[in-house]
């Protein structure tokens, strides 16, 4: 399964370079992430979810929903 950290890069244009920057990690780092390589660490699955407005749970394929539209 591809990871939905790379589907939403992709989706925005970017690359890991940009993207790695934004969040305060390496490329290699992302790239890790990417492939399910290492596991994330919390504070980046959180920078990572907020950057691109989904919840954790989608970005672990816990849940197929993006976004909780309810308040």
């Amino acid at each position: 399964m591809e990871s939905r950290i790379k589907q939403l890069r992709e989706k925005r244009g970017l690359i890991q370079e940009i993207l790695a920057a934004e969040l305060g990690i390496t490329q290699q780092m992302l790239s890790k992430y990417e492939r399910d390589v290492t596991l994330i660490k919390v504070d980046i699955l959180k920078k990572i979810a907020t950057y691109f407005n989904v919840t954790t749970d989608y970005l672990l394929g816990v849940s197929d929903v993006k976004r909780d539209l309810q308040r």
